[in-house]
């Protein structure tokens, strides 16, 4: 790459590795494709644990992390990413996510500095009522920023007309990119033959992520798969809510809850391919990358008929479940699944690089415009 191709790219996002999450993978996957095609990348995050380093270099790419306020409320209030941004000598900020305080300072810090920068939304969804309800104003609040963007990226095309109805922007605001599919090193799993009884729920323990609805149906599908056991990757603030709700219903000794870290990826490809079944039945998905990653290893899924999900059930990949379903016909469904599995149309998925191309074309294309 010659030098003037060469961009200077900083990347905001609330939470980062070692954190575990979609928008987390998302930027990682982005981020160090983009540092081995040669531009310098570097991601600002909030510090949110302790015992991190504020400076490390992570897979190429540079990772400064700033302290931030009520990061236990993730509305990570930092006024050092606003310094930080006003500080940088880069060429263009992304924007990963709206939702906490880093977004509108880092928009606002690049505005300031005359940066162009860009947004990827992943999503709206939220544990919380509150937040979710608060979501439409703080999108109209946040309007006048999102539209001096150089570029909004949405992971889908319904999410694409959500927001351009939402913040009556025109469509050629926005860019589709969705993040990719494929695991990094899923060869090495290979041998790893499924268990006809081990269910696989992958996400934060947040109430978003439904967790509660698959563990509430394990006393019925009990009844059927006497073996039947759940592991849950993923941890967050729900995880005690979750374990006393398996306690309540006598299933704890079948539930397994824990997060599986970043740097054993191998792990949890081997977990997904173990699984006889991959549920997902979250309240709403952006892009649902966790069953998107079963569907790649090719394992039965099964999600709620949610916005986002439901796009993976019409194409094919899984078996769709209403998203107001009892806990006994969530149960049906699962024990179908499991002992009849419904045969899957796989197609093509998105890649991570391709992602990565088609964020440093547009990348490439926001240079142009400015020169």
């Amino acid at each position: 790459m010659t030098e003037p191709d060469r961009l200077r790219i900083l990347f905001v996002t609330a939470r980062y590795l070692p954190s575990v999450g979609g928008v987390e993978i998302h930027a990682h996957e982005v981020a160090t494709r983009l540092a081995r095609a040669g531009h310098q990348v570097t991601v600002l995050t909030a510090l949110t644990h302790g015992v991190l380093d504020d400076r490390e270099e992570l897979d190429g790419v540079e990772v400064l992390r700033v302290k931030a306020w009520l990061k236990n409320r993730d509305y990570y209030l930092s006024p050092a990413v606003y310094r930080s941004i006003r500080r940088a000598d880069v060429d263009i900020v992304h924007c990963h996510g709206y939702y906490t305080f880093l977004a509108p300072l880092a928009m606002s810090a690049a505005l300031r500095s005359r940066v162009p920068y860009v947004v990827t939304f992943h999503g709206r969804g939220h544990s919380s009522l509150l937040r979710r309800n608060l979501r439409g104003p703080q999108e109209l609040a946040l309007r006048p920023l999102l539209s001096r963007a150089a570029g909004l990226i949405a992971l889908s095309e319904r999410e694409r007309e959500f927001y351009q109805r939402t913040l009556r922007l025109p469509k050629s605001s926005f860019t589709i990119i969705p993040g990719g599919a494929d695991l990094a090193g899923d060869a090495d799993s290979d041998d790893v033959a499924p268990e006809p009884d081990l269910i696989v729920s992958v996400g934060r323990a947040v109430r978003l992520k439904g967790h509660q609805r698959i563990i509430a149906a394990l006393p019925r599908i009990a009844e059927a798969r006497p073996q039947v056991r759940l592991r849950i990757c993923g941890d967050g603030p729900a995880a005690g809510e979750l374990r006393r709700l398996a306690a309540r219903l006598d299933v704890s000794d079948r539930v397994a809850i824990g997060a599986i870290p970043f740097a054993e990826r191998a792990d949890f490809i081997r977990t997904l391919r173990s699984a006889a079944l991959v549920v997902s039945l979250s309240d709403s998905e952006a892009q649902p990358l966790a069953a998107l990653e079963a569907a790649y290893l090719r394992r039965p899924l099964l999600v709620t008929e949610a916005p986002g999900l439901n796009d993976v059930v019409e194409a094919g990949f899984a078996v769709g479940v209403p998203l107001d379903a009892t806990s006994e016909a969530v149960a049906e469904h699962v024990i179908e699944q499991l002992e009849r599995p419904r045969p899957i149309q796989y197609g093509s998925l998105p890649t991570w690089d391709e992602c990565a191309m088609r964020i440093r074309q547009l990348y490439a294309s926001v240079r142009r415009d400015r020169r």
